[in-house]
């Protein structure tokens, strides 16, 4: 395995990469390619992101515009690793087809992210929130066909503990609805998520997914413990997408670098920085005392 040569790569260089099954990424930032106003604005936003891993929707009728441009002529395939995704499926076996018609385009272009995943099937079309019930099942028989699985779900921690244990290379935990920009909502259901994923393999990645709407949500995510952060809408509808891709990026290393330097305990009182030792002692005017 090779760590994909990025901008983020310098930054991160004294981090250990990002490992989801036998990929092994530089950047922890994943961007997504959908609702840019133009694909020029898409390729540019991507490379500001430094990411090196991008998800795609894989059914036909979303590989072009509405001008006839294919979205993989605006992706430098040698540079990124795509990761397919199921978006728009509400059941498995949609979801199933979706993932296996990624798998067989991904192969024809000789990209390495043909055996993976990203799974989503959705349970409701205003929410957008995951029908857990075939998310599993989809996880489950996706998994025994060779894929390797990266799951899209709600915080519910015992849903996510049954994605890992129907096979998930990774679990990807909503912080929000998608596209909501709502940030992360409920952070101790996060953490949660994190404690029952990780207790038996510490470096069993967790990718927060969906809900995102600045910079602030990525560093957030980053120092609960999440090992990467997925994102789209924040990006392709900011005022300024490639000013955006850049404050995301910058983001997501200041997260992660706190998280790995462990942040100071919160207290009710004040605790004086300086130390109280040697403090020159004050006295009335005129006293010789």
């Amino acid at each position: 395995m090779s760590i994909a040569s990025t901008p983020n790569a310098s930054a991160e260089a004294d981090d250990a990469p990002l490992v989801v099954g036998s990929h092994t990424l530089a950047s922890r930032l994943i961007v997504g390619t959908g609702r840019y106003d133009t694909m020029e604005q898409m390729r540019d936003s991507l490379d500001a992101s430094g990411a090196d891993c991008v998800t795609v929707a894989v059914r036909r009728e979303r590989l072009y515009d509405r001008g006839g441009k294919n979205i993989l002529d605006f992706i430098d395939l040698d540079r990124y690793t795509l990761l397919p995704n199921t978006a728009g499926c509400y059941t498995a076996a949609d979801a199933i087809r979706a993932a296996k018609l990624g798998r067989e385009i991904l192969k024809t272009l000789g990209n390495s992210g043909a055996d993976w995943v990203k799974l989503e099937v959705l349970g409701d079309s205003k929410t957008l929130l995951p029908d857990p019930a075939e998310t599993v099942a989809a996880c489950r028989e996706l998994a025994a066909d060779g894929f390797q699985v990266l799951c899209y779900t709600s915080d519910c921690p015992v849903t996510a503990r049954r994605l890992k244990e129907a096979g998930a290379a990774s679990v990807m935990p909503a912080g929000s609805p998608i596209g909501s920009g709502q940030g992360l909502l409920n952070p101790n259901n996060l953490r949660i998520i994190l404690e029952y994923l990780k207790e038996d393999d510490p470096d069993y990645p967790v990718i927060i997914d969906a809900g995102v709407g600045t910079a602030s949500d990525v560093s957030q995510a980053f120092e609960l413990g999440g090992d990467a952060v997925l994102l789209n809408t924040a990006i392709a509808h900011a005022r300024d997408p490639v000013l955006m891709a850049k404050a995301m990026k910058h983001a997501a290393i200041a997260g992660r670098h706190a998280f790995r330097a462990g942040r100071i305990p919160k207290r009710l009182y004040g605790t004086a920085s300086s130390p109280a030792e040697g403090v020159i002692s004050t006295r009335p005017y005129g006293s010789n005392a």
